[in-house]
This record gives structure tokens, C-alpha cells and sequence, in this order.
């Protein structure tokens, strides 16, 4: 196995250094619950790499959202060039599930927009906990969904090397059942096509544009290569290859069979428990409804909806838990839980909320009783599948304090940054002070964050602001993933000076040109003005030497009362330090990076490549030639912006006008 190495400009400092080795020997000694408490800016995610690379085990990191994972993403993948790090979050960009409202007589059909490029990623994270074991996998509360069964993903694989006797009918068959399609006319991820005797297919999990070139003569495979899907250039041969499948939910025809005995026979005996409780319509609703499922299942290998069959296609019992990421990791993995003050709650309360929607739907009909069985796992079933946890927090709560065997504060940071300053001032006259305060810092080049309680009063505000002529952008929940990525990016790169947002600019953004914090209604009483919440919010200036935090309140809230309380002194303790060892608080100076792998300067060069390999097989000079390569790239850019990959589309742009010209 490639072991784990950190490659960092810096080593451990400050309190790092005694918090990995405690946590380090409490996992090698057996420990199964462990607490990291350290302060925002204190280098958490610095830790969690040393931790990993003496460790030497395969990881899941857990994280709250989506924003969160993506940074400590980008984080790790610098961290680990050499090792596999995935990322593995909701493929959903839009997701309303199936419900239906009784009072209303109201039935909602599940609608969702699954971004493929995160279904790519998931895919990779599976594909690597096959493969090898230097694998860290960061993660949302989406690992404690139904995937898939492991074993039946990996028994599915197809298996190609040279001297095989095999026909391309053959493995295109075998692909097929996989859930690749047929495209002879472009290769694109879970796609294979066929040219005489050559097959070339293109795996989803790909890391980078690669596909295999397969090449047959007669019915042996005689070629192996691996190649780059633009350029078709050939990047390695290889004696042998292995095809996982295109998606996580692959079942032989043999099972499918089997499991279509086993809906059939659910559906009539609660058709019949129905019709026996005087329920005629619901029966009726349900026979014609999972009859038709049956028959696509039959004919079409899916159906609308399967996920909720999923119990009976895996042959589970009822109340049997499914298969999720967790069933892919080996028995001696790693769990880290980051920020597990928000967490581990969320991770506890996705069971009950899944199971009330879907009780909904079986009681009227719509769905059979092992639809329940379609779920997230209850939070024992989690706790079962974890082998050693070490939650990570800034503020741990008392049931992850008492659980582990110890507590490793790391309350003092390598740079010597402080806590940062605190003032509880009143509301009235709030707007014209922040005003104020954030025409100060954007003379010093610096930025700001305001917190409200609301989405509206978020947007209100950043209306507000901008009618003041301040550059400014709010963020909350309705805000996609990769836009929430592009603002955060766009705040420190100076595209505009104050962000305002609500309770998910609490944790996980790394924001060091943020100098000012406004709170808006601080004293209000409420998960999102609790004490937790508030130590958080403060630690997003403590990144900045000269962080500074307003409290806007008419009175003192007893949650304030406790963050004033431990931030000062948490702050005693940092100057303390400082002054011992001679050490001057800087402000962080980190580079602008995208935080996912959008990379514009490789893209365009692939782009450009392509577009040149496209002009050399063309007599530019011929007319009908050049309106062929005109019609090609229109192609290629229309792709390419299905893709989201623009950068790529705009060089074909060019080109295209260029040519026109």
C-alpha cells in the first residue's frame, strides 16, 4: 500500500504538535472516541492530516454541508498529492422529494437536477475504497444514505485483459448490464463506442478525461491502452483492466427477476390489507402503480422511482439497514467528525424526518411498506458501522465531551493570532455604525461579514448596502454549491468588500481578509444566537490580526453572557503564550484557489489542444472541409457548456469565429 504522506510548507506549531500526538496514540492504544477542541484558526485540518498520516488508515471525514466539505476538499488534495482524496456529497443541485399532502389531496412527484459532476466524484470515492487503502473520503451526512451493495458493485465488474477470448457483442453486453449506453458518436463518462474492432469506453469515475481503448482481432483481445478521451493520445498500455460499473445501484438480471417475485408478493398482500380496512381506492392506487413498476423493471431493467424497491431488489428483511459509503470502507478505518457540535445532531435527526414523509405516501397507497426501508441510517446503525471517531470541534457539546476517553484542547495558534476583539453595542442606530465600521475597512483593504437571522432580511440588507454604494453579495441555503463556492472566493479576492448571510457562515470559511463581524440581533434567544453558535461566528475573525466583533443587542442574552465569557479568555491565554515566546500575531496570508478542481488554465489548454488536432486533420483551404470543422466545434463547445466547463467553451467560441471570419 502507497503510504499517507503530508507535503506542506510548514510543520506543526503551537499547540498542534502535543494534539496530534495524543490523538495519534489514542487511536493506535484502541480508543474509540476521542475530542479534538481546538479554536477556529488553530490549524484543526493541519492536525487531522498529521493524525492520518501516522495513523496510516483509510479515512472518512465528516462534515455538515456542502461549503464545508468543498473547502476541507481543496484543503486535503493539497495535502496528499500522492493519496486518494474523494469527495462525497449529494449529487442533487435541486431536490423535491415524493410526498403527498393529505388535507390538500395533494401528490408531489420526486423532481430533482443531479450535477454530474458530483456524481463523478462519488463514483471515484467508491471506485478508490476498491482499489487501495490510502483513500480519505470527505463527506456530508449523504454517507449515511442507501448506495448500493458493495459487494454486488464489485462482484460486477468486468474484468479485460490481453489473450482474452471474448467478442466486442460480448463486452458490450456486459457494459450494458453495468449501466453504460452506446454512443458511437461521442465518448462521454459511462459511455462506450465501438469503431471495427475497436471498443473504447469511458468510465464515470475517471479522476482526469481518460477512457481504455480496447482492441480485438478476431475474438482476442490483443490491445490494452489506457488513453486521453480529447487528444486520443495514449497515456499507458496495460496487460489487463478492470470496468466498474457506471452507477452504484447495478443489479443482475437474475436478481431483478427475483425481485420482481418479491414486489409482486408484497404488493398483493397489502392490496389486500387495504381492501380488507374498507381502503379501495388506496389498493386500487397501489396494484396499478407498482404493477406498471414491475413491468418496466422487467422490460427496462429500471423504473421510476426503483430506490424504493431497494429493499426487496438487496433481498433485505424489513427494519435491515442498506447498504451506504460506510459498507465500502475496510473494518479499520478512521472517522473524523468535523464541527461535530452540528454534525452529529444532523446526522441523528435525518431518520425520523425521512421515515414521517414516507409513512405519508404507504398509508395513502402510493407506496409499498419496504419503501421505508429506502432510508438513511438510524443514528445506532451509524454508530455501529464506525470503527475509531475523533470529533473535531471548537465547541464540543457535553455528549461528545463524556463519550471519549479524552479531550485534546489546542487552543493556541501557530501563527499567534488572538481571539478577536469583542463589543456589544445597541441596536439603535445599528445600520449607520456597521456602515461605518465597513467603510473603514474597505480604506484598509480589508473585509467584512454581516449576520442576520433571516434569508429576506440577509437580502433586504445586501440591497440596502449596495444603494449606499458598498460592494456587496448575501449567501444562504437557496444559493447552489458551486455559487456559494464562487462568492466565498469572490469576497477574498476583492470582487466585492461585505458578504452577509445567516447561520451557515458559522463554521468552515476560511476568510483571513475578514477583519469585522456585525451581529445582528445577538441577544435574540434561538439555536441561531446560542452560545455554540456565537463562539463560532466570533472565530471567523480570528484569522485576522486586527478582528474585531460587534454584538448588536439591547440587553445581555445569558448565551452571550458565555461567549464574551470564554473568548476572553481564551484570548488571556493566546497573549500569554505570546508574550512568552516573543511571538507577534500576523494575519494569515493564504492564496485564492478554487476550492473544487476548476481549473481555467487547464482547461483552456485542453481546449486549445483539441481545437488542434481538429485543424490538422483539415484542408482549411477546402470550403466544405472548413464548414465540417466549423460544424465539429460548434459541437464540442455545446458539450463542453453541458459540461459547465466554459473556459473550454469559450476557446471553441473563438475558434468558431476566427474560422467564420
Amino acid at each position: 500500500m502507497r503510504e499517507f504522506k503530508v507535503v506542506a510548507p510548514y510543520e506543526p506549531g503551537g499547540d498542534q504538535v502535543q494534539a496530534i500526538e495524543k490523538l495519534s496514540q489514542g487511536f493506535l492504544r484502541g480508543d474509540r472516541y476521542q475530542t479534538l477542541k481546538g479554536v477556529t484558526g488553530s490549524g484543526k485540518t493541519f492536525t487531522m492530516a498529521k493524525i492520518i498520516e501516522k495513523v496510516q488508515r483509510p479515512t472518512l471525514i465528516i462534515s455538515h454541508n456542502k461549503t464545508l466539505s468543498a473547502q476541507l476538499y481543496r484543503e486535503f488534495k493539497d495535502f496528499f498529492p500522492n493519496n486518494a482524496v474523494e469527495y462525497f456529497v449529494s449529487y442533487y443541485d435541486y431536490y423535491q422529494p415524493e410526498a403527498y399532502v393529505a388535507a390538500r389531496d395533494l401528490y408531489i412527484e420526486k423532481d430533482c437536477d443531479i450535477n454530474r459532476e458530483i456524481d463523478a466524484l462519488r463514483l471515484r470515492a467508491t471506485y478508490s475504497l476498491m482499489e487501495r487503502r490510502d483513500v480519505i473520503v470527505i463527506a456530508t451526512v449523504s454517507c449515511i444514505y442507501g448506495l448500493g451493495m458493495p459487494d454486488l458493485y464489485k462482484d460486477m465488474r468486468i474484468h479485460l485483459e490481453i489473450g482474452q477470448q471474448v467478442t466486442l457483442k460480448k463486452i458490450a453486453e456486459q457494459l450494458v448490464s453495468v449501466q453504460y449506453s452506446r454512443n458511437d458518436a461521442v465518448l462521454e463518462r459511462g459511455n462506450f463506442r465501438i469503431r471495427g474492432d475497436v471498443m473504447e469506453i469511458f468510465p464515470p469515475y475517471m479522476e482526469t478525461d481518460e477512457g481504455y481503448r480496447i482492441e480485438l482481432d478476431w475474438d482476442e483481445i490483443v490491445r490494452i491502452r489506457r488513453f486521453d478521451i480529447f487528444n486520443g493520445n495514449t497515456k499507458e498500455e496495460l496487460d489487463e483492466t478492470v470496468i466498474y460499473p457506471a452507477k452504484h445501484f447495478v443489479v443482475s438480471n437474475d436478481l431483478l427477476l427475483e425481485a420482481t417475485a418479491r414486489i409482486e408478493k408484497e404488493m398483493n398482500e397489502r392490496v389486500e390489507q387495504l381492501r380488507s380496512q374498507k381502503k379501495l381506492l388506496e389498493a386500487e392506487r397501489l396494484k396499478t402503480r407498482t404493477t406498471y413498476d414491475i413491468e418496466m423493471l422487467k422490460e427496462m431493467g429500471t423504473c421510476p422511482g426503483i430506490e424504493n424497491y431497494s429493499a426487496p431488489i438487496a433481498g433485505r428483511k424489513p427494519g435491515e439497514p442498506p447498504a451506504t459509503l460506510l459498507h465500502y470502507f475496510p473494518d479499520d478505518f478512521l472517522c473524523l467528525i468535523d464541527e461535530a457540535h452540528v454534525t452529529v445532531p444532523q446526522i441523528g435527526a435525518m431518520y425520523e424526518g425521512d421515515r414521517s414523509r414516507k409513512t405519508n405516501l404507504i398509508d395513502f397507497g402510493f407506496r409499498l411498506p419496504s419503501a421505508l426501508d429506502n432510508r438513511p441510517l438510524k443514528f445506532e446503525e451509524f454508530e455501529k458501522k464506525l470503527n475509531q471517531v475523533i470529533y473535531v470541534t471548537a465547541t464540543p457539546r457535553q455528549e461528545e465531551i463524556e463519550q471519549s476517553t479524552q479531550v485534546v484542547e489546542q487552543l493556541i495558534r501557530p501563527t499567534g493570532l488572538l481571539d478577536p476583539v469583542l463589543d456589544v453595542r445597541p441596536s439603535e442606530g445599528q445600520m449607520e455604525d456597521i456602515y461605518r465600521e465597513i467603510k473603514e475597512r474597505i480604506s484598509r483593504g480589508e473585509k467584512s461579514l454581516v449576520l442576520t437571522l433571516t434569508k429576506k432580511m440577509a437580502e433586504d440588507l445586501t440591497d440596502y448596502l449596495l444603494e449606499l454604494d458598498l460592494k456587496a453579495k448575501y449567501i444562504h441555503s437557496e444559493i447552489d454549491t458551486f455559487e456559494r463556492v464562487e462568492i466565498l472566493k469572490g469576497l477574498r479576492a476583492g470582487e466585492f468588500d461585505v458578504l452577509i448571510g445567516i447561520n451557515l457562515l458559522r463554521e468552515g470559511i476560511d476568510l483571513p481578509e475578514v477583519s469585522f463581524i456585525a451581529i445582528l440581533d445577538a441577544d435574540k434567544i434561538g439555536f441561531l444566537r446560542s452560545a455554540t453558535s456565537l463562539i463560532q461566528i466570533i472565530g471567523r475573525a480570528a484569522r485576522n490580526a486586527d478582528g474585531h466583533v460587534v454584538m448588536y443587542a439591547d440587553h445581555m442574552s445569558p448565551a452571550m453572557e458565555e461567549a464574551i465569557k470564554e473568548t476572553r479568555h481564551r484570548r488571556e491565554i493566546q497573549e500569554a503564550y505570546n508574550k512568552e515566546h516573543g511571538i507577534t500575531p500576523k494575519t494569515i496570508s493564504k492564496a485564492v484557489q478554487d476550492i473544487l478542481e476548476h481549473d481555467r488554465k487547464d482547461a483552456q489548454e485542453n481546449a486549445a489542444l483539441d481545437v488542434e488536432v481538429l485543424k490538422n486533420k483539415t484542408n482549411l483551404f477546402n470550403t466544405k472541409d472548413k464548414k465540417k470543422l466549423i460544424a465539429a466545434l460548434k459541437k464540442e463547445m455545446e458539450l463542453a457548456a453541458d459540461r459547465m466547463d466554459y473556459e473550454q467553451a469559450a476557446v471553441y467560441r473563438d475558434q468558431i469565429l476566427e474560422l467564420q471570419k
